[in-house]
């Protein structure tokens, strides 16, 4: 048997994109599906990291008032460039008046679904897309099969995609699922979740003459660290020790708290934007749309930025006919887009060695970072985009209560470091 239902907006991807462009539309008095292909369970146990920028701080506070943000995240002050054995703090609240904080993406999930769901929305776990029917431009068509393995049609007034780096609703926009500007880096992340206290109370992004690590957390019980590597290598090939060691002598000037690694993974690093952001009826975003190096933590606040500008162009145009801001969604969108690759390519190369660098480049780099950290204007810059670029919008605070996504100055909220009080 078939089932076809109707709705306003067909959402692909539950993820914190989907989630959140469902509640604004709800909020604004617009009725969508979610589908994805994932288990909410599943959903709820993807672990990946979570910086939040202040602008996404604001905004998870304004649409759910239970968002553990404040109890469970961990608000940031600053980061530590660390080189020639040396630390220099980026104070971001002295610089630009804002913040970020650590709040993984599950964490956020957890909160989102419970927030959806508890509201009626229609989530249809389990659903896997196969194609976007946009052979009526005004009224594309999403084409799945349901967790029961029968076919599911969902006919929408428009389709998104919010449905991540593999999307399949990219192809219907760009023509292709690979169709975008590419670059991938000869290096990667051996990234690990151990169980120990923190080795420091806030990031340190460390260059050294051994290479790039970061030192990160998780909660007062389990840490996250990374260490530059090969893209081709093995993450179970090393032991715990060598792995501890690589970290140490990464870190020169900081004595790390070791303790059990509990999950370890090798993360490749590319840079990816569709050729389009929207064709007709049908719009994309988040990884979807766009993916970027982890360094400049980027890539969930990216996706929710877009989230903001399709939302308030959807309310134009579903709810008053209005197809100004929709035909100008992919040229807003990009501008940012284009701001956060530069930034994240940029903190990519200047904490990162290169296969093929010689003496001149390491020491150019060294050159780079002091200029950095030596000058106001260039840690105000660092500590501007890794925050979050202030983002205006016209429609928002019809949408939902929230605030726009300019920023609140980071000295209204007392300072948390790891849990609550």
């Amino acid at each position: 048997m078939s089932t076809t239902i109707r709705t306003r907006v067909a959402i692909v991807g539950a993820g914190p994109a989907g989630l959140i462009l469902s509640q604004l539309l709800a909020d604004a008095g617009i009725e969508s599906v979610i589908v994805d292909s994932r288990s909410r369970a599943e959903i709820e146990s993807t672990i990946r990291a979570g910086i939040l920028e202040q602008g996404t701080v604001d905004l998870l506070r304004a649409i759910d008032p239970a968002t553990r943000v404040d109890t469970v995240g961990h608000r940031h002050d600053g980061i530590e460039l660390r080189f020639h054995g040396e630390g220099h703090r980026i104070d971001f609240p002295s610089l630009v008046g804002r913040s970020v904080w650590l709040y993984p993406q599950h964490e956020v999930l957890k909160d989102l679904l419970a927030l959806r769901l508890g509201a009626g929305q229609d989530i249809r776990f389990g659903a896997t897309v196969e194609s976007v029917d946009d052979s009526n431009a005004l009224h594309p068509a999403v084409v799945a099969t349901d967790a029961q393995g029968e076919p599911l049609r969902i006919d929408a007034d428009f389709v998104v995609g919010a449905d991540g780096s593999r999307s399949v609703v990219r192809a219907t926009v760009t023509g292709s699922r690979s169709g975008g500007y590419l670059r991938e880096y000869p290096f990667a992340w051996f990234g690990i979740l151990c169980e120990a206290p923190p080795s420091s109370q806030e990031l340190i992004y460390s260059n050294s003459d051994q290479g790039f690590a970061l030192i990160s957390q998780r909660s007062p019980q389990v840490q996250r660290m990374y260490f530059q590597c090969d893209p081709d290598a093995d993450a179970a090939a090393p032991s715990d020790a060598e792995i501890w060691d690589a970290l140490q002598a990464r870190v020169p000037g900081t004595t790390l708290h070791e303790g059990p690694i509990i999950q370890r993974d090798v993360l490749r690093f590319r840079s990816f934007v569709a050729h389009e952001l929207r064709r007709d009826r049908v719009a994309l975003v988040g990884d979807a749309a766009h993916t970027v190096p982890p360094t400049g933590a980027k890539g969930m606040n990216l996706a929710i930025a877009d989230v903001v500008l399709l939302a308030e162009a959807l309310r134009a145009l579903l709810g008053e006919g209005d197809e100004r801001l929709i035909d100008t969604y992919a040229e807003r969108a990009l501008d940012r887009t284009w701001k956060a690759q530069h930034f994240s390519w940029w903190m990519t190369s200047l904490l990162h060695t290169a296969p093929d660098a010689g003496d001149f480049d390491r020491r150019r780099q060294l050159g780079e970072l002091r200029t950095v950290v030596e000058s106001e204007a260039g840690r105000t810059y660092l500590a501007e985009a890794y925050t979050g670029w202030p983002q205006r919008v016209e429609r928002i605070s019809s949408i939902t209560k929230a605030p726009t996504m300019e920023s609140t100055p980071a000295t209204t909220n007392s300072s948390r470091k790891f849990g609550p009080a």
